[in-house]
């Protein structure tokens, strides 16, 4: 017994003070400042660094959803019109979770690939893979068919965000619901709509 105790003890020792870090991943922040009738994202290349992906596939993205065009300029892009910080950080937050964090590990340690016509995220760190779903853009008001506070929809919780709330879809919406898990479905009372305009 004294043999083994000593062991377990060298074994402990031994052992280095931090064996793996798991910190949560951090979707980046845009750095938007506007300057006369366009905004200027200054950090474009650094996010793109950060979520792994081609700057001129985050670029596209965020033109189909913003509604506008631009480029790029050296490590920045600049589009045309003047769009809300707020905006477009909920666009890159809709791409990383698209396009970037596994739906299995949350992790965003993730890979672009193609099967067919079929593009499949696949995750390096747990081994999942699914298809991308990429949600068609309408560009109808949202007056029109947005949701008010106090509607009650019936949704089913897709994936999970960043602070661990549940992420529901409603139309060209994305839902936060607390203290809910991914796969069930709920009976969600819209407390809160924040504008993107």
């Amino acid at each position: 017994m004294d043999d083994y105790e000593a062991l377990l003890k060298r074994a402990r020792d031994n052992l280095p003070d931090i064996i793996s870090d798991h910190q949560r991943f951090q979707i980046p922040k845009a750095e938007v400042i506007n300057e006369g009738k366009l905004t200027i994202i200054r950090n474009f290349v650094e996010i793109c660094n950060t979520l792994n992906r081609e700057p001129e596939h985050v670029l596209a993205f965020l033109l189909r959803e913003l509604g506008t065009s631009g480029n790029m300029e050296g490590r920045r892009v600049i589009f045309k019109g003047r769009i809300l910080e707020s905006r477009i950080n909920e666009r890159i937050e809709e791409y990383a979770y698209t396009y970037v964090i596994c739906s299995e590990c949350g992790r965003p340690d993730t890979v672009l690939g193609k099967e067919g016509r079929t593009l499949i995220l696949k995750c390096t760190a747990c081994g999942a893979h699914r298809p991308v779903k990429v949600r068609k853009t309408t560009h109808v008001a949202k007056e029109e068919t947005g949701i008010k506070v106090g509607d009650v929809y019936e949704l089913p919780i897709l994936s999970m965000g960043r602070q661990g709330d549940g992420i529901a879809r409603k139309d060209n919406f994305v839902i936060f619901v607390p203290g809910t898990r991914k796969g069930n479905v709920y009976k969600i009372k819209i407390e809160k709509v924040s504008k993107n305009t």
